[in-house]
């Protein structure tokens, strides 16, 4: 077996099952929802975990988190993308996420080969994205997964706080399709029960996914971990600002397509497949040298009102008496 493949696969078992345990999301089951996943993967309750709240009054500045090379992201690769259903989420991973495939710069000091992507998303009444900035939750969340390089193995990665590489893409719904979509879409109604898979009907590049060009050099950086069980503290995190558009019919087709694993007979609509934002402890999240980051929310006509009355206690305060 190749070694992307055999990557790939202990990367479908680690990332997707909790070392033993049954895991699940709370419109599944709450009882083996994320609030329990400690219970079930000690790691889930590290002080290091992800997903987070940003909060972009509280963010500091780093000029070193320039822009990416994204490598090979705009090459569609010989082999047809292959789509499945994994119980959890929709995700494509295996021989066509190949080597030439990666991420350097943007503050990374290594270079991180791609693994999957996969998608996260809520209900048709609620947002489901993994992130929030400022408090605010968006319809979906797309993650691509990237390996250190220098690291030979999934399991030897996620051993180290730099062995993974997430990129976290948030949504929001436009009045038009996105057509760099259709084709992810198209092929959700292949793979509606877990263990389903689709070979999708045309390759693309990785770039057709992602907001413009323009928009990449503003996001926010931390250090976190795997947001599934068994939410191992390896991972560097990149969140975007710029949402990407889709359409409310394509968002519904996640919602209203696929199915979780379950253990009963009566299949479960995947919805609200998210994990909650974890406490931020004793980290720091940056923000890229074009990031947006949120000042005082004190009105600018109102200081010159602050400068006077400052001015008029000093006067009463330290004037003769």
């Amino acid at each position: 077996m190749p070694r992307l493949a055999l990557t790939c696969f202990a990367l479908q078992l680690v990332l997707r099952v909790a070392t033993g345990a049954v895991w699940c999301y709370d419109s599944q089951d709450p009882k083996c929802g994320p609030s329990m996943w400690k219970d079930l993967a000690q790691g889930c309750g590290g002080d290091n975990q992800s997903p987070i709240n940003i909060d972009r009054h509280k963010v500091q500045r780093d000029s070193n988190l320039g822009d990416f090379h994204f490598e090979g992201y705009d090459q569609a690769p010989p082999a047809m993308w292959k789509l499945s259903n994994d119980g959890h989420t929709v995700i494509k991973r295996g021989e066509s996420m190949s080597e030439h495939i990666n991420i350097t710069r943007g503050g990374l000091l290594e270079k991180y080969r791609a693994l999957q992507f996969h998608f996260h998303w809520g209900n048709l009444k609620g947002n489901g994205s993994e992130h929030t900035i400022d408090g605010h939750q968006f319809p979906m969340e797309l993650h691509l997964v990237h390996m250190n390089t220098k690291y030979k193995t999934f399991r030897e990665a996620k051993g180290h706080p730099n062995g993974l590489a997430v990129l976290g893409f948030l949504f929001k719904v436009s009045h038009a399709d996105n057509s760099n979509y259709n084709t992810i879409v198209a092929g959700l109604k292949n793979i509606s029960h877990p263990g389903d898979f689709v070979d999708l009907a045309s390759t693309f590049c990785l770039n057709n996914l992602l907001p413009s060009v323009a928009h990449l050099s503003k996001y926010y950086r931390y250090q976190g971990s795997l947001t599934t069980p068994d939410c191992a503290e390896a991972v560097v995190w990149t969140v975007f600002e710029e949402p990407i558009a889709i359409s409310q019919s394509q968002l519904n087709a996640f919602v209203n397509t696929l199915h979780f694993r379950t253990n009963g007979t009566s299949p479960v609509k995947m919805t609200d497949n998210f994990r909650p934002p974890q406490p931020l402890k004793n980290r720091k999240v940056y923000a890229s040298k074009d990031a947006t980051i949120s000042h005082s929310t004190m009105p600018s006509a109102s200081l010159p009102l602050l400068s006077l009355l400052l001015a008029l206690l000093v006067v009463y305060f330290l004037g003769p008496s």
